[in-house]
C-alpha cells in the first residue's frame, strides 16, 4: 500500500511539472476570432461665411468643391456647427442633398473657433480595419497549447471591414424596425433590370452550353 501511494505521488509530480501555466485571459483558446475589425472616426470641418446664416452662391459652390474632394458618399455624417447653425442648415442641406446625404443633428466637438458670421460644417467619416493583419507572428507548429492560428480571422473580417458600406453598422448595427421584404429583394431587383456588362461574352457561353454552333 505504501509503494502504491509513493507511486501516486510521483506520478501526480510529474504531470503537475507538465502542465503550463497561462494567464486568466485565453482569447485564442476560443472559437471566436482575435483579429476583429476596429472602426475608427475623422471629423473634417470646412468654416463658410454666412452672415445671418445664409450661405451665398460663391460660398455654396466652395462648400460643393469640398464635398468632391472629399468625396463625399453614403456612410459619411454632415453636421453645421456654430450660433448661425439653425438658420444655414437648409442651405448647407441643399449642397449636400447632391451627394444623397441629410444634414444631421448634433455637430462634434472640434478644436478651433468658428470665425464671426461663419458657420462649421463637418464630415463625420468612420473607416473599418482590421489592424496587425496579415499575422503570422506564430508558427502554425507546434501547438502544443491547442491555440488558434495567429492569423484566425484576417481574411473574413478584413474582407468584411472593407465590404460593409457603413461601418457604423459594425459597432451598433441597425434598427431593423417593421421588416418589408421589398426591401430585401431591391437588390435583386436591380441586378435583373440591369443590362449585364460583356453581353457578347455572356452570349457566347450561352450560345456554346446550348449546343449551338
Amino acid at each position: 500500500m505504501t509503494n502504491k501511494l509513493s507511486f501516486l505521488l510521483l506520478a501526480s509530480a510529474a504531470l503537475a511539472g507538465c502542465q503550463v501555466h497561462r494567464g486568466v485571459d485565453e482569447p485564442a483558446r476560443g472559437l471566436a476570432a482575435v483579429n476583429t475589425p476596429v472602426v475608427s472616426r475623422a471629423d473634417y470641418t470646412f468654416d463658410a461665411a454666412a452672415p445671418g446664416g445664409n450661405l451665398d452662391p460663391t460660398e455654396a459652390a466652395r462648400l460643393d468643391g469640398w464635398f468632391r474632394g472629399l468625396v463625399l458618399g453614403y456612410g459619411d455624417t454632415v453636421t453645421v456647427d456654430g450660433p448661425y447653425a439653425g438658420a444655414a442648415r437648409a442651405d448647407v442641406a441643399r449642397v449636400a442633398g447632391r451627394y444623397g446625404l441629410l444634414v444631421s443633428d448634433g455637430a462634434p466637438v472640434t478644436a478651433g473657433a468658428i470665425p464671426p458670421g461663419a458657420v462649421r460644417v463637418v464630415v463625420s467619416r468612420t473607416r473599418a480595419d482590421v489592424p496587425g493583419c496579415p499575422n503570422w507572428s506564430r508558427p502554425s507548429n507546434p501547438n502544443y497549447n491547442n491555440e488558434l492560428m495567429s492569423n484566425f480571422g484576417c481574411g473574413v473580417n478584413a474582407n468584411l471591414a472593407a465590404m460593409v458600406a457603413n461601418p457604423n453598422d459594425l459597432v451598433s448595427g441597425r434598427d431593423a424596425g417593421v421588416i418589408d421584404p421589398r426591401t430585401g429583394t431591391r437588390a435583386i431587383e436591380s441586378y435583373r433590370s440591369q443590362k449585364p456588362t460583356g453581353e457578347k461574352g455572356l452570349m457566347d457561353i450561352n450560345t456554346k452550353s446550348s449546343g449551338g454552333n
